[in-house]
């Protein structure tokens, strides 16, 4: 199976999770969102940046990279020295993974608020329509 088609596979598995949990009830499934929404955010990155030619198939983005930089920071943010590549609408799409991943562990170990939850699933679903909409204008469709 080539590193395209499991990336679809992988996005497409994760969707799946997020809209069962959605369906159950946010509230019943924090755990759920929070894992699927954050190994989603990556996966549709790396796919995206893969088909960029940003980064070989076997190189493997880590969520914890996204820890949101301070304002008083001097260092690079960890993912720009983990991952020293430009592409459009980086910005973007860091600040929306940053939101899911600073509210991931609340979710997934937490007592996370509905707020909160409602807070991850809208930027996984914005992060969502950004990367898929940049992918079909490379010819690629995930679903």
């Amino acid at each position: 199976m080539t590193s395209i088609n499991i990336h679809k596979k992988k996005i497409k598995e994760h969707i799946e999770e997020i809209r069962d949990a959605v369906e159950v009830g946010i509230e019943n499934r924090p755990i759920t969102i929070g894992f699927h929404c954050s190994a989603c955010a990556i996966e549709l990155l790396e796919f995206y940046l893969h088909k960029l030619g940003k980064i070989s198939s076997g190189k493997i983005i880590k969520h914890d990279w996204f820890k949101r930089p301070r304002p008083e920071q001097k260092t690079l943010p960890l993912v720009d020295r983990k991952l020293p590549v430009t592409f459009p609408d980086k910005e973007k799409i860091y600040e929306l993974i940053y939101t899911i991943e600073e509210n991931r562990n609340s979710l997934i170990y937490g007592k996370a608020t509905k707020s909160q939850i409602k807070t991850v699933l809208d930027a996984f679903n914005k992060l969502r329509t950004l990367i898929e909409k940049k992918l079909k204008d490379m010819g690629e469709w995930i679903e």
